[in-house]
């Protein structure tokens, strides 16, 4: 959604069933083969049992300072918070303090001041949960390309026993920070966990980045030690002690076996508020930045997943009393979420935590691939895909997806961008087999509001604010969504102007992002606005006339920028790949948008290409766009 990055960046599900658990407006984040040797403990998706290889179940190590929590099990929620707004109004807003309210039951938080590591928490949902989950649980991860797998026995111990190596063999200590370039896989599921569970900040990068990129964001991170797959270890600067992952030397961090195995690291009493990721933004519209994320975001995240899954599951039991079928369930006990998204993003990396601490199984890709992700939602039966909205238009259009079985999918967490009312619908006309109503965000009621990203998270609080004014609006007006809650991050490490820019001093987070609410509480994301085309006093966003190109089944992909223009200030240009025989003029393209919008936002210009740029999540790199317009401009 925006250039910061944000544990409560709006997340939008397309659900695939009556009934929605897992989408959670403003409380998601938005925006490969294992390496062999490392997975000891694997097990055959197929089956339910360990390998030869399997070390011995083993609890998760919990320091003494955390293990006073203790969850109840199953979620007990409890009233929804929001003081001071009528539990009459639908849209949760107090005209008095002219905030939007959550209107969502909570779940259980820990106490801030209480010292507990996410990698703790989520430990301690799994050990919490009844006999009868534990025993209907899949794996915890599974290699999507070759279909290895660890069971979470062995996933638990495998963290042990790497957090072990890293503090006795390595002499990582809580605060150092850790940067991780790797393509998704197996064993960088388990370092994640592994260095958060000893308070070391995990701070991950895009593998595909250059020296120069890496250069920027070690000045940032100051990393103690870089964890790197071999392809990236020389683009790394050399004053950066690096472990190759895969390599003997992270093998025998990693091994039970290893001088008789790693003494447990001392009880780590990190307090919640602490740094526990470095995530980077994605720098389409500036140098990277690297936000600190804290174990208190994390736990929140969890928290409010937990407690909407929960409400769900009491709407269906409800439904089921009244002798009402009831609908399958986005987050079944064997729920199997597909991680086409790269891990070192942001909502690939909360994602993670949430699947781990949910008991579900995360199937992960190296890398995407269209053709690849359909096989593995087939194969492995997968029930959640996460994936940002491109790639649900490219599923639509994709005869691969057509041929594959994609019966089980249950949901699609989409996330940086709203996804269309006509997007939505294709996928249901598209996908027959694989839903019931199309439906956004939780509940049956929500399953109506087609384009909004939902309501307000457990324990989040939204204004919307008039950019020029400073007025605050109330339900039906646009503005700038601002947003506070446990879900906020700290603000950007080494830049206090931009921190100051984007949080204010009593917490409120600038999200970037045009917005408004309706009466009922349902938030829509217009688009960004440092994205938004200026046509001769007019503001033009470009996702709208995106949603519109996209749905033309002659159109493979499209993107919409501006177009420096001396008269009119910017011009909406449309680049756009067709599909393979498909044969479409500029002309059509810009009749196909006139036809749905007012005079101003028509599309002045075209260009055809073969492929829109897009960041490792789907994101549409549209410097590179305006970039390549302007450069052949100037070469006529």
């Amino acid at each position: 959604m925006s250039n910061h990055i944000s544990m409560s960046t709006p997340v939008q599900t397309l659900s695939l069933s009556h009934s929605l658990a897992l989408a959670i407006a403003v409380a998601g984040v938005c925006r490969g083969a294992a390496h062999r040797g490392f997975i000891s403990g694997v097990s055959d998706p197929r089956h339910g049992h360990m390998s030869k290889r399997s070390p011995p179940p083993q609890p998760a190590h919990i320091p003494m300072a955390e293990q006073r929590w203790r969850p109840p099990y199953p979620y007990a929620s409890s009233a929804a918070g929001g003081g001071g707004v009528d539990r009459r109004s639908r849209s949760g807003f107090c005209a008095a303090t002219r905030t939007f309210h959550s209107l969502r039951s909570v779940g259980p938080l820990p106490p801030e001041e209480l010292p507990l590591t996410v990698a703790a928490y989520a430990f301690s949902l799994l050990s919490s949960a009844p006999p009868l989950v534990v025993a209907g649980r899949g794996p915890a991860l599974v290699d999507a390309a070759t279909g290895i797998a660890v069971s979470y026995p062995a996933f638990v111990a495998r963290v042990r026993f790497l957090a072990g190596g890293l503090w006795c063999s390595l002499g990582l200590r809580p605060g150092d920070v850790a940067l991780v370039v790797s393509p998704s896989c197996l064993d960088v599921a388990v370092l994640y966990f592994a260095l958060m569970s000893i308070g070391v900040v995990v701070s991950p990068a895009n593998p595909a980045s250059t020296a120069d990129e890496y250069a920027h964001q070690v000045r940032l991170s100051r990393p103690a030690i870089a964890f790197v797959a071999p392809e990236v270890a020389a683009r790394l600067p050399r004053h950066v002690s690096r472990v190759v992952i895969g390599s003997e030397v992270f093998d025998r961090l990693a091994s039970a076996s290893a001088a008789g195995g790693w003494a447990a690291p001392p009880a780590v009493a990190m307090k919640q508020p602490s740094t526990a990721a470095l995530l980077y933004s994605s720098g389409t519209t500036g140098r990277v930045k690297a936000v600190a994320i804290t174990h208190r975001n994390l736990i929140a995240q969890i928290s409010a997943y937990n407690a909407i899954r929960e409400t769900v599951a009491r709407e269906a039991a409800t439904d089921a009393g009244k002798g009402k079928p009831p609908p399958p369930s986005p987050s079944p006990p064997a729920a199997v979420t597909l991680f086409p998204l790269p891990l070192f993003h942001v909502m690939g990396f909360g994602l993670l935590t949430r699947t781990i601490s949910s008991g579900e199984t995360a199937v992960v890709m190296r890398r995407f691939d269209l053709a690849a992700a359909a096989r593995a939602v087939e194969r492995y039966r997968v029930t959640k895909l996460s994936a940002a909205p491109p790639v649900v238009v490219a599923l639509t259009k994709s005869d691969e997806a057509r041929r594959r079985d994609l019966s089980s999918l249950v949901a699609i967490v989409v996330g940086g961008a709203p996804l269309g009312r006509e997007v939505s619908q294709r996928f249901a006309t598209v996908f027959p087999s694989s839903t019931g109503p199309v439906a956004t965000m939780a509940g049956p009621e929500e399953s109506a509001a087609y384009g909004s990203v939902g309501r307000l998270a457990p324990r989040v609080q939204a204004k919307i604010v008039d950019t020029a004014t400073g007025e605050v609006l109330g339900p039906g007006r646009r503005g700038e969504l601002w947003i506070r809650g446990p879900v906020v991050h700290l603000g950007y490490v080494g830049d206090p102007e931009a921190t100051a820019a984007t949080i204010t001093p009593d917490g409120w987070l600038k999200t970037g992002d045009l917005c408004y609410f309706n009466e009922d509480g349902y938030l829509y994301v217009v688009d960004r606005l440092k994205e938004l085309i200026k046509y001769k006093g007019y503001q033009v966003p470009p996702a709208e006339l995106e949603h519109i190109l996209q749905s033309r089944p002659e159109i493979a992909d499209a993107a919409v920028v501006p177009y420096p223009d001396e008269e009119a200030g910017q011009l909406p240009m449309a680049f756009v790949v067709r599909q393979p025989g498909a044969y479409l003029t500029e002309q059509q393209v810009m009749n196909c948008v006139a036809k749905h919008v007012a005079p101003y936002k028509k599309v002045r210009r075209v260009a055809f290409v073969n492929a829109i740029p897009k960041s490792p999540a789907g994101k549409i790199l549209r410097r590179e766009l305006v970039l390549q317009a302007m450069a052949s401009t100037s070469r006529l």
